[in-house]
Order: C-alpha cells, then structure tokens, then sequence
C-alpha cells in the first residue's frame, strides 16, 4: 500500500497531492479538480477532519461567512470582485463570455447535456457522466440552455 508522500489521479481525472498512510490519504493533502479549484484538508485514514473548498475562480468556501449566492445577493463571483457590466449588457454565467452551447443542449456547470442522448460532456466534449433521472429534471428545470430560434436586429424600413 501506498505510504509517504505522494501524487495519486483518480478515473474521473482528480489528483490527489499529499501524505498518504496505508493506502489512505492521511495527514495534509489536497484533492486537485480536473478543471480547477479544490479541497485542501487535513485527513485521518482517509477522511478529513478539516478543510477548506476553494473554487476555480479563487473563491474560498466559507461556512460560517458565506455571502455568495446566499438569497439576498445573486452577484457572480467575478461580479463581487470587478463590479457590473454597464446597463444592458448581461452577464449569464460567472464565465464571461459564456460557453456557447451546443444546439438542443444545457450548460449544466462542469459541461454541457444532451437531454436526449442524456449524456453530459465536458467543455471539450469528452463523455463525463450519464445523467439519472433526478439531474436530467434538475438540468432542465435550472440550467441555461441553447437557444432554439435566433433572433437578429432587423432594422426598421
């Protein structure tokens, strides 16, 4: 079993970067997540005692004085930190610009889903998961999706 110091990547792409202990992640370590962003903890045989989430934007989950997306302020991160964009000009997603999405598909967060092949693929398009029925009703009650008709500034004759 794995023991010292070490590097270990999970299938789903994540890494593992710190002690290890009988094959358990044991002492200080991060788990670092494919598209940024992680958790860096203190762990006993495999299970953190304490730790801290922080997202890819840099965003540093805090439990007691979290005030992101909280109910009252509905800002993006990236919002908190440069302000608004000037009226009129939306901002969709903490990304800006956005993902474009693919026809008949949802940005769902971590990629974009097909609800009817019910597949979900990264922002490059490799395969990530398959979606139970539970998330395909949650990605399509809440998620943004590609326009189904265009619409152009057609100027007055």
């Amino acid at each position: 079993r794995m023991e010292g110091f070490g590097y270990y990547t999970l299938p789903t792409g994540t890494e593992y970067r710190g002690s290890l202990w009988d094959g358990m992640f044991h002492g200080k370590g991060e788990l670092v997540l494919p598209r940024g962003g992680g958790y860096r903890a203190l762990w006993d045989r495999g299970v953190p005692t304490q730790g801290k989430y922080t997202f890819a934007d840099g965003l540093e989950y805090d439990k007691e004085k979290w005030h992101y997306c909280d109910g009252y302020d509905r800002r993006f991160y990236t919002e908190i930190c440069s302000g608004f964009k000037p009226p009129g000009i939306a901002q969709l997603t903490n990304l800006d610009p956005p993902k474009i999405i693919p026809k008949g598909c949802y940005d769902c967060g971590d990629g974009f889903y097909n609800p009817k092949t019910r597949v979900v693929v990264d922002y490059k398009h490799k395969f990530l998961r398959n979606a139970d029925d539970d998330e395909h009703e949650w990605i399509l009650r809440t998620c943004r999706k590609a326009w189904d008709i265009t619409t152009e500034h057609k100027p007055k004759p």
